[in-house]
């Protein structure tokens, strides 16, 4: 049957009525060729060659079948996992992308390309509604595939665009406070294993993936350089800090420790991003603290900034590409000392009528 009215038709579908008056079906791309459809609109035969078609699959003379998931979101996905942007994301990145990725083939993989629509997208987000921060890592996955699907002509327009992120909060992870880091402090003690995993946190900036492979290799005189794993493929950014003498002195007390990579388990490996946000977790129980690891990280930024460390200063200090990240601690370090100078002003008693 033809499409209801008033529906739009999907793109590329030209409808012709013969001079016998029978009205037959083409797919054509631009001035490309005309790819003759099946006569009955909308039959699962008909969708497999438009799928195809789309997919630039040229249906067989002899009727053979074709792939009936050409066209269908999820051999869209499969064609983005196997695509250079891809293979390009940091492992860490690659697989939980990989993770979210197979969760939508299982729900919405047999869906044709034309149906990824802005109401899909929506229903999508909504499922996700009550974690936030899920909700929207969903919606930036979809604006990432559809916009491959775009560059490969599979898509006239990209649906996700303009669609709106959830309201999340805006501090994200807890940054540390001067009294939790004191408090793990008292309860891990220089020369423990957990105390190092602080402390080199705290006074690197770096993140898990990186704090866990960080060792001997890394470090030439009182200076650490390392190319941080989350950009290494695409920007080739190295990290470069002075060893402050807290941490030196953490490290050389430290016997619980690998050589290769400081952090190692209780079988001297070292440990995977995930493993050590585990065991970080234990420990921040031990000693009362909510702290994370990342929450160190932004504890780190904080305090270079309130002692007037610049943006760029930070961008290399913390490995970040881009001004905006470090702009937010300068700012409000700004804001913060601002506000400490403008109290000094309340010295006189507010004038009365």
């Amino acid at each position: 049957m033809p499409p209801a009215k008033g529906k739009r038709r999907p793109p590329h579908i030209v409808r012709q009525v013969t001079r016998h008056n029978r009205v037959v079906w083409y797919f054509r791309e631009g001035n490309g060729p005309r790819i003759r459809l099946p006569d009955e609109y909308g039959s699962d035969e008909f969708w497999r060659a438009y799928n195809a078609a789309l997919a630039g699959i040229k249906t067989p003379r002899d009727g053979r079948r074709i792939d009936a998931m050409a066209g269908t979101l999820g051999w869209l996905i499969q064609q983005y996992k196997k695509s250079a942007a891809f293979a390009a994301l940091a492992p860490s990145t690659r697989r939980n992308r990989d993770r979210l990725l197979a969760s939508i083939a299982e729900t919405g993989g047999n869906l044709r390309l034309p149906e990824v629509d802005r109401a899909m997208l929506v229903q999508g987000r909504d499922r996700r509604a009550e974690t936030p921060a899920q909700a929207n890592i969903f919606l930036k996955t979809m604006r990432i595939v559809l916009d491959f699907a775009l560059e490969a002509n599979l898509i006239e327009f990209n649906p996700a665009v303009g669609v709106k992120s959830l309201k999340q909060n805006p501090e994200g992870f807890h940054t540390w406070t001067v009294d939790e880091v004191e408090a793990y402090e008292a309860r891990h003690p220089v020369g423990t294993k957990a105390r190092l995993a602080l402390d080199l946190m705290l006074y690197t900036g770096l993140r898990r993936s990186d704090v866990v492979t960080i060792g001997r290799r890394h470090i030439d005189g009182d200076v650490l350089s390392i190319q941080p794993m989350k950009t290494k493929r695409t920007s080739g950014v190295v990290v470069t800090i002075r060893i402050l003498p807290a941490l030196a002195e953490s490290i050389t007390a430290t016997d619980d420790k690998g050589e290769r990579a400081f952090l190692v388990t209780e079988f001297g490996k070292p440990f995977t991003s995930n493993g050590f946000g585990n065991w970080f977790r234990k420990r921040c129980n031990e000693a009362g603290v909510p702290g994370s690891a990342h929450g160190l990280r932004k504890a780190a930024a904080t305090r270079c900034a309130e002692n007037g460390a610049t943006a760029h200063e930070l961008m290399a200090m913390f490995g970040w590409t881009t001004v905006k990240e470090a702009e937010r601690y300068t700012k409000a370090a700004e804001r913060r000392k601002l506000g400490l100078s403008g109290s000094n002003k309340w010295t006189k008693q507010l004038p009365t009528k």
